[in-house]
């Protein structure tokens, strides 16, 4: 029982919550974040401390990077050796950051993302620059805490004689918090801090005259100066890069892409197998090989074209859809008073300056408090020269050491430091040149004390002294800018040539939605046979096109389907196509009523749309181009139960002819419809009475001198000359094109104006199929009922009439 007390009994959710939040502030602040200060995450700053600790520098040999790494998971970092030799290479990877603090011997992986060899093989020191980084770090510059045992201390921070958190970067994700400061240019860093001590109110866009944007290691591109002023005034901001990237002529009429720098943190060997797998996978068209030329002289890429290609097209093509342009996103968020904070770039610059301005002032107390003590000696020593044979004979008296300096203090009036000194002092100093010496070191410590004094007393010469150190730090490292800043993002643009094998088919498709693409042979091997499709459904369109084509397919419902001709199926002549469904989405009851076949989206062109309940809308044909294919989008706004009718693609100059079930036809001109917006529900088209529906709409050019074409439920059909209609105007009743029977009236199921020998095709409720030709019948006047096709009474009244659709070639030259 004793033993049970010492549990707490506690609900699980405060006890998670406890130890979530603990573990959340551990990794914070001590793993996945940098300081604003130095720019390091507690593991660099141990590999660092640690390296400088044993002597591990740039002016030494290179040591075995598992000694480096056991000393630091030994004395500050006890965590995985993975973890620390992997941030242990990251800071010799000259693809990572923009000035290495760590060199290298042996394989320090690549920009394939090969990784490293084992620690026991590789050999590493600080680099020369990381030097600066530890500068005057044993002056009392920072302060110290013990490590996890106890046993040394280790820095909270390290000095940072350069802003390192900008010229290098950072990246990390922790708990609630991620970070990406990309590295800059070292130069122009310095630059920035310096305007910013002369001036501490400068602006962003001041600043920004220094310190262009950042500057990748990998050099590339950078587009969008704005994204870039935005990050730096926000903390978060998005810029494009693109790798560099030339179009070489190569052999006559063929031409090479050449990419000699990639995007920052891309690995090249992965987008290089992306670029391949899109030449493999015919998803980009134009492209006969993709070579990875990288040798030790440097990056470079090789995309060979095939005669003839689009090779601007094919370059926006792969920065469009391949790591060779990517978007970099700021979010500047480092440890600042021990808390994780979104950044701006004044503000990181405030940071550091700081943070300097702290490190000089406790250096500098550091070097007086050692030019004081040592001139006191030397005052000391000065003195007892001058007294010599007095000092020697009271120190031969004495007993010993300590007794010698107790009679020289009580005697002569020097310090317990001086005597101390003094009874130390070998015979060799007495000789006359020392006293010069003396003298001589007593006068420059007293102006090295003068100068330091005056640098604590000015702030003004605190920060020249900070800007001198800062341009000495700049001329003995800095280089020129790799990556190149471009104003604005360039927008992306290529032909459909680009991504498709241009080539000429045969597209079909069926009321029911079943639509395929034929090869022209598998269509001429058909010798004219009836396509693959179902008993009881027909074709809505047929027509020869190319690959890079468009249709458009419109259903009852007022709903169209972009389609490029590409992603149709290519499916056999003979057999029955693909569902609409399988490529985007429609209603299970939803019917293709048109089909219309588009090159271009041309300014000037029209559709027209007639619905069942009587409503006519026009659109600018432009209208309907669409970026997005995988859902049917709304062509026109239909109201209640209303359906379409028929849809049609105008230049602006049509006729319009409007029959309803009823037999009233309506003839006038398409400028009657004005032009509305693609959602529109339109105008009305024809003045209906109760009961009565539109039951076709027709768009044709009158000096065709077109028939009309009516078919009744009865089975009748006649022929009526468009001269015997008078042309009236949008929304009137109409006149009348049925003799009107007091028994067994005649209602019109299908209407067409017609001008070529085309056929008609009707079926009965009993499910039988009859076509006919109509210009084959008499012409008729408006008043008769025309002659009957079929007996009604016993193959069934018409319930469904169409135009069968002809083999069209729509753009032909």
């Amino acid at each position: 029982m004793a033993q049970a007390e010492n549990y707490l009994d506690l609900p699980l959710e405060e006890v998670l919550g406890d130890r979530f939040g603990r573990y959340s502030k551990y990794i914070i602040q001590e793993r996945a974040l940098p300081d604003v200060r130095d720019g390091l995450k507690p593991v660099q700053r141990r590999i660092l401390y640690a390296m400088n600790e044993e002597k591990n520098t740039h002016d030494k040999n290179f040591r075995k990077a598992a000694k480096t790494v056991g000393t630091v998971i030994g004395n500050y970092h006890p965590h995985g050796d993975t973890s620390v030799y992997d941030a242990m290479v990251r800071l010799s990877q000259e693809w990572k950051v923009r000035n290495s603090l760590v060199e290298m011997h042996g394989n320090n992986g690549s920009v394939d993302g090969d990784p490293p060899a084992a620690m026991r093989y590789t050999e590493a020191r600080l680099s020369k620059i990381a030097s600066e980084m530890l500068r005057d770090i044993y002056k009392g510059t920072v302060d110290w805490i013990p490590n996890f045992d106890d046993t040394i201390n280790e820095p909270v921070v390290l000095p940072a004689k350069y802003p390192n958190l900008l010229v290098n970067g950072s990246t990390g994700i922790s708990a609630g918090y991620a970070t990406d400061i990309p590295p800059h240019n070292l130069a122009e860093v310095v630059d920035a801090v310096i305007k910013r001590i002369d001036n501490p109110s400068v602006s962003v866009d001041e600043l920004m005259q220094v310190l262009k944007g950042p500057d990748f290691p990998t050099g590339g591109i950078i587009q969008g100066v704005d994204g870039i002023r935005k990050a730096y005034e926000t903390g978060k901001g998005k810029i494009v890069v693109r790798g560099k990237a030339s179009i070489e002529d190569m052999r006559v009429g063929r031409q090479h892409i050449v990419i000699d720098e990639i995007p920052y943190d891309v690995n090249k060997a992965n987008m290089v197998k992306k670029m391949d797998e899109m030449r493999i996978d015919k998803k980009v068209e134009g492209i006969a090989e993709v070579r990875d030329e990288t040798d030790r002289t440097g990056l470079r890429v090789v995309i060979e074209l095939k005669k003839g290609a689009n090779s601007e097209g094919v370059l926006n093509y792969l920065y469009k859809n391949t790591d060779l342009q990517v978007t970099y996103s700021f979010n500047m968020v480092a440890i600042h008073d021990k808390t994780p904070k979104l950044l701006s770039l004044p503000q990181i610059l405030d940071s550091y300056i700081i943070h300097q301005k702290e490190i000089v002032t406790r250096q500098t107390v550091f070097d007086l408090k050692k030019a004081k003590n040592r001139s006191h000696i030397v005052e000391g020593l000065i003195k007892a020269v001058s007294i010599l044979d007095e000092l020697i004979a009271t120190i031969r008296a004495s007993k010993d050491k300590q007794d010698a300096k107790k009679r020289i203090i009580n005697a002569y009036g020097f310090s317990e430091d001086q005597a101390e000194a003094i009874v130390t002092l070998q015979l060799y100093r007495l000789t006359n040149t020392d006293v010069t010496s003396l003298e001589k070191e007593a006068e420059e410590l007293k102006k090295q004390i003068e100068q330091l004094e005056a640098l604590l007393s000015s702030d003004k010469k605190l920060f020249q002294h900070i800007k001198k150190e800062l341009r000495q730090v700049k001329r003995t490292f800095s280089d020129e800018r790799k990556t190149v800043i471009e104003n604005e993002v360039e927008e992306l643009t290529f032909d459909i040539e680009v991504t498709v094998a241009s080539e000429d088919i045969v597209v079909s498709a069926t009321r029911d939605g079943y639509v395929k693409r034929t090869s022209l042979r598998s269509y001429g091997a058909s010798n004219g046979e009836d396509p693959g499709i179902k008993d009881d459904d027909y074709l809505v369109g047929l027509f020869e096109l190319n690959t890079t084509d468009q249709i458009l397919l419109f259903t009852n419902k007022g709903k169209y389907i972009y389609l490029p001709i590409h992603l149709l199926p290519d499916i056999r002549w003979k057999d029955i196509g693909q569902h609409i469904s399988n490529l985007v989405s429609i209603d299970r009851d939803e019917r293709i009523i048109q089909t219309i076949p588009i090159r271009t989206f041309e300014e000037g062109e029209y559709l027209i749309f007639f619905t069942k309940n009587g409503m006519v809308k026009r659109s600018e044909l432009a209208l309907y181009k669409a970026q997005r294919y995988s859902k049917a989008l709304i062509a026109l706004n239909l109201k209640n139960d209303d359906e379409v009718v028929g849809v049609y693609n105008t230049n602006g100059h049509a006729e319009v002819f409007i029959g309803s079930n009823k037999g009233f036809g309506l003839w006038y001109h398409e400028s009657e419809i004005s032009v509305v917006g693609q959602r529109a529900a339109g105008v009305k088209a024809i003045k209906l009475k109760e009961g009565e529906y539109v039951v076709n709409g027709q768009v044709f050019d009158e000096l065709s001198e077109p028939s009309i074409v009516v078919v009744t439920q009865r089975g009748a059909a006649k022929r009526m000359k468009l001269k015997s209609f008078e042309k009236l105007s949008r929304a009137k009743r109409g006149l009348v094109m049925l003799r009107e029977l007091k028994t067994k009236a005649h209602r019109l199921t299908g209407l067409y104006v017609i001008s070529d020998n085309e056929t008609i095709c009707f079926k009965t409720h009993k499910d039988e199929t009859h076509r006919f030709f109509p210009l084959e019948l008499s012409v008729s006047d408006r008043q008769s009922n025309g002659s009957f096709l079929i007996d009604s009474d016993n193959q069934g009244e018409v319930t469904e009439v169409w135009k069968e659709s002809d083999y069209e070639k729509p753009f032909e030259e």
